[in-house]
């Protein structure tokens, strides 16, 4: 199926669809290893906690700045 055509289906069953292929996934045995990239944020944003230089925000302020 091509992007085209999932396009031109109704909502819902692109939802049930959607639901379907998560539902797939979601029993796999496999596990699918996330991007060596992931890490290296993750790693980065650790250091800057440990080092005191990360800033937090409250979902509020998040929320706030999106509406900007």
């Amino acid at each position: 199926m091509t992007s085209i055509e999932i396009k031109k289906m109704p909502t819902i069953e692109r939802l049930r669809a959607m639901e379907e292929l998560w539902d797939a996934l979601c029993h796999e045995d496999k596990e699918i290893d996330s991007p060596e990239w992931h890490g290296t944020i993750l790693e980065n944003r650790r250091k800057k906690i440990e080092t005191g230089k990360a800033e937090f925000i409250s979902i509020e302020e998040l929320t706030a700045r999106g509406r900007k």
